[in-house]
C-alpha cells in the first residue's frame, strides 16, 4: 500500500507563530493573497488533516473530507462533521486503508498538533507562508518546538525537508511562502 502525500500550511510572523497568546489567529496575519494559495491548495486535496481547536474554529463550508485529530476520539470514528482519529488508539497504516488514502494527496491546515503529528508521520511538504513585521509573544508556535526556541525552519531541516525559493505572493504586504520538501525542491 502506497502512503498518502502530506501537505501543510501556515503562515507565520516574524517569531515563527500561529496564533496569538489566547490561542487566536490574528488579523495581522490574514492576507488575501496567502488565503487564495490555500483555499486553492485545500481544493486539490483528496482530504484534510485537522486539530480538533482548529476544526471547531473553521466551519467545514466547502464539505471537505476531513480527518480531525483528537485524543477524545476512541481511534477511528466517524461522525456527522468527518472522521475523527485519536493516534493513540489507532495506527496511521490503518487510517489511510479504511479511509482509502493510499496515494491521495492529505492537506494539513493546523494547528500545531496537527503539524507535529504530520512531521511524526513523515510530512512530504510544508508551506510556510511569512507575514513579515508580525510577532506574536506568548503565541502559539507552528511546531511545539518553535515554543522550546526553535525556528521553524529549524524544525523542518531536522525533519528532512529542504526549503525551496521563496515565492512572492502579496508584493506590498511583503508576503512570501517557501515550500520545504522532501529531496530536491520542485517549482510550485
Amino acid at each position: 500500500m502506497s502512503r498518502p502525500r502530506l501537505e501543510a500550511y501556515a503562515i507565520v510572523g516574524d517569531d515563527d507563530r500561529i496564533a496569538d497568546a489566547a490561542g487566536l489567529m490574528p488579523d495581522a496575519l490574514r492576507n488575501e493573497a496567502d488565503w487564495a494559495y490555500f483555499q486553492a491548495a485545500l481544493d486539490r486535496a483528496d482530504g484534510i488533516l485537522i486539530g480538533r481547536a482548529s476544526h471547531e474554529a473553521t466551519p467545514n463550508v466547502r464539505g471537505r473530507r476531513r480527518l480531525v485529530l483528537s485524543r477524545s476520539a476512541r481511534g477511528l470514528v466517524e461522525r456527522p462533521d468527518g472522521w475523527w482519529w485519536n493516534p493513540a488508539r489507532a495506527p496511521w497504516p490503518e487510517v489511510v486503508g479504511r479511509l482509502g488514502l493510499a496515494g491521495r494527496r492529505i492537506a494539513v491546515p493546523g494547528g500545531q498538533a496537527a503539524f507535529d503529528a504530520a512531521l511524526a508521520l513523515g510530512l512530504d511538504a510544508f508551506h510556510l507562508s511569512r507575514m513579515p513585521g508580525v510577532t506574536l509573544p506568548g503565541g502559539r508556535g507552528v511546531f511545539a518546538a518553535v515554543e522550546d526556541g526553535r525556528s521553524a525552519d529549524a524544525v523542518l531541516r531536522a525533519a528532512g525537508l529542504a526549503p525551496g525559493a521563496p515565492l512572492l505572493l502579496d508584493r506590498e504586504a511583503g508576503v512570501t511562502v517557501t515550500v520545504y520538501q522532501r529531496g530536491e525542491p520542485r517549482p510550485i
